[in-house]
């Protein structure tokens, strides 16, 4: 055994260095020596390891591990858990049914039918994984299964191509008022002259989220000689240009597209990104395609928009509320082409998320790590009692850090410092690479697939480690490279809470509330400037729960940090900057 399948022998059992030190009786030095390869590991070792993994694992008498499908997968999936363990069929259960069973199994496959609760998962006292047959997982107490060491996969990618063919379906189907046309046939009519359609060569596709799906309708969109542009602040040019995309600004994507595709999450940035003032902005006979999420677009103010014309077509497969009801506004609207969520709905998606999480399930029952473990394995106690707090932080600093970034990240810089930065530090990175896609995406981010999901961003990292802080006695510093700026936090923690001390390079000593709002400004450093900023809050009725001011200089350039109760409106912030001497306000909520 090399240092390197140590190391994922040790990460698929979930145990950090002291957990593993002390399960084989060595010191965590002589572990840390075998993963850095300072060291030749002993034949024994590799021996305990599978021991261990057997009683962290265990398998039926026969073996064989015992494999549940609870809802219908594609055959191919069913197979090839045969392969490796004794599979039963069993759909349709309820949750007591499901519970009586469990705990015989050390697998469970479901769909979205089935609600795996916690009260399934306490039941199932052997069991090991749980594979969700898609993408969602709001149907599985992932908190319970992480607090019982359960691993939850899913297969994020496997509908990829399916909803990027089905954007392109709908893009030509709005061109070409193919709907429309085939409804005038079975009706009895003959109208050519009705439906003239527009060619798509030549037009411009602004693609909104350049992710897995929209980088495939790119492709695609390019093939049909479109020009593309697409907005997505999260994804670097170079990567943009190497597709063959114009990266654009987001008022540059409405002005300039004929055909607008939406690809990106739901967040809080995305949620009603489209909505009337967005559409005014368009170009006059927009058409506009969403296969991403319902939510992101404003469904009555498109319904309103393509009543009047300035919207020539629109093509929903996503809906706020699923399914809409008879009375939704884009039901009666002129110009719309409607689909029941069929994204993924193709027979080949279907079977390939079914080998997708069954190929997972097999890694997992093996010992190794899974390529899309929705939660992190369980940590031990020990180490959860130094790390937990500091994931926590991380997690925090990081969120923090993206909505204060201006540019498209290139590199990210985490320094640790103090008793934190002499264990394993993979968790707390993780909770870093969480924090920074938290605000801007659903990606689920855990120690297994935290260092892939940043390089597919083109994020490079770069971890130090210090022994020692000259202030603080643990300390967790991120620092985000922009191609425009730099913006760095640093973060301790104060009585099991997040304690700030810098940001935006400025000292700082604040304990935010959870739930409240940060308001980041950048000042001159002159009198009467908090007093200005401070009058304005109240005339918005805004409460200031602290304030802290940073600065370099007497009368130089510093920065206000001031803790809000209530979120002031994009307006409000509008003029909060045109305060003569405050510059860049950000708005960070906690």
């Amino acid at each position: 055994m090399d240092a390197r399948e140590f190391l994922a022998a040790r990460r698929a059992l979930g145990l950090s260095q002291a957990a593993l030190a002390q399960a084989l009786g060595v010191d965590q030095a002589t572990v840390s020596r075998w993963e850095s390869g300072k060291a030749r590991i002993p034949g024994t070792v590799e021996l305990a390891l599978q021991k261990l993994k057997e009683s962290l694992f265990p398998m039926p008498a026969n073996g064989r591990p015992a494999i549940l499908v609870a809802d219908p997968i594609a055959a191919e999936g069913i197979e090839l858990l045969r392969s490796v363990g004794t599979v039963e069929v069993r759909t349709g259960l309820r949750e007591d049914e499901l519970a009586a069973i469990i705990p015989d199994f050390a697998a469970l496959v479901v769909r979205s039918e089935t609600k795996v609760t916690r009260r399934i998962i306490e039941a199932g006292r052997n069991l090991v994984v749980i594979g969700r047959a898609g993408v969602g997982v709001d149907n599985i107490d992932l908190e319970a299964a992480t607090e019982r060491g359960v691993i939850v996969v899913n297969a994020p990618q496997g509908n990829t191509i399916a909803a990027a063919e089905h954007t392109i379906a709908l893009l030509l189907a709005l061109a070409r008022h193919i709907p429309a046309a085939d409804a005038s046939m079975h009706e009895g009519r003959w109208e050519r002259s009705r439906f003239i359609g527009t060619e798509v060569r030549g037009k411009v596709l602004g693609i909104v989220g350049l992710g897995k799906i929209g980088t495939e309708v790119a492709r695609r969109a390019i093939a049909l000689e479109m020009r593309v542009l697409a907005y997505d602040p999260y994804v670097p040019v170079e990567r943009a240009e190497q597709l063959g995309v114009q990266s654009v600004d987001f008022d540059t994507l409405l002005r300039e597209s004929d055909f607008i595709s939406l690809h990106a999450p739901m967040t809080q940035q995305t949620q009603g990104l489209i909505g009337a003032a967005e559409l005014a902005r368009m170009k006059p006979g927009v058409r506009i395609i969403n296969v991403a999420r319902g939510g992101i677009v404003d469904e009555a103010a498109l319904a309103e928009a393509l009543r009047d014309g300035r919207v020539a077509g629109a093509a929903v497969d996503v809906f706020t509320q699923e399914p809409p009801p008879p009375d939704h506004p884009l039901r009666h609207a002129p110009n719309a082409i409607l689909t029941p969520h069929l994204g993924a709905s193709t027979a080949e998606a279907q079977e390939r998320v079914a080998l997708d999480v069954a190929e997972q399930i097999v890694e997992v029952l093996a010992g190794r790590p899974a390529r899309y473990a929705v939660n992190a394995p369980a940590l031990p106690p020990e180490t959860l009692r130094v790390l937990g707090p500091y994931m926590r932080v991380g997690e925090a600093i990081g969120a923090i850090a993206t909505q204060l970034v201006r540019g498209t990240i290139s590199r990210i810089e985490i320094d640790l410092y103090g008793e934190v930065a002499e264990h394993d530090t993979t968790p707390i990175k993780a909770s870093v690479i969480k924090g920074l896609l938290k605000p801007i995406s659903e990606e689920n981010v855990n120690i297994v697939n935290a260092s892939l999901v940043a390089q597919s961003r083109g994020w490079v990292i770069q971890e130090r480690l210090n022994s020692s802080h000259e202030v603080y006695v643990n300390l967790i510093h991120l620092s985000v490279h922009t191609s425009d700026s730099v913006v760095d936090v640093a973060g301790t923690t104060h009585r099991g809470q997040l304690n700030l001390v810098k940001l935006m390079g400025m000292d700082i000593d604040l304990v935010p509330e959870p739930g409240s709002y940060l308001l980041v400004c950048d000042n001159e450093d002159r009198p009467g400037m908090i007093g200005r900023l401070g009058t304005m809050l109240g005339q918005f009725d805004i409460n200031i729960s602290s304030m802290q001011v940073g600065r370099r200089e007497r009368r130089g350039r510093a920065v206000m940090v001031v803790g809000l109760d209530e979120r002031p409106t994009d307006e409000q912030l509008a003029q909060i900057e045109a305060i003569d001497g405050i510059y860049n306000v950000r708005l960070v909520e906690l």
